[in-house]
């Protein structure tokens, strides 16, 4: 009981601190693109750097073993899949763009 409560904890923050890494890099891109510039160029300045949210997953997962650990790396990655295909709605990024944002941003 006492590792589900942890685990609950640690996945809610880990929620909000992804959710927050998430949105960070679409104001800035929003705001410095002018409005000339097209969607595939704007969208690419505002990718995340890769490799980061699953280094987030997995400093979260850190203090955790087994299937806890397992369980918690699913759901936070997951999450960040989730948050990058909301992104890339916000951005309109459609077709095979959003597809290989999601994969980028997620990764």
């Amino acid at each position: 009981m006492k590792r589900l409560v942890v685990a609950l904890v640690s996945a809610g923050s880990l929620l909000v601190s992804v959710a927050a890494f998430a949105q960070s890099p679409s104001a800035p891109a929003s705001t410095a693109a002018p409005a000339a510039t097209p969607a595939p160029e704007s969208t690419s300045a505002a990718a995340p750097v890769p490799g980061a949210k699953r280094a987030a997953c997995q400093s979260a997962a850190k203090p955790l073993k087994g299937q806890d650990r397992h369980d918690q790396m699913q759901l936070c990655m997951a999450q960040a899949h989730l948050d990058c295909l909301k992104q890339a709605i916000d951005q309109k990024i459609v077709g095979p763009q959003r597809k290989d944002f999601v994969k980028s941003c997620a990764s």
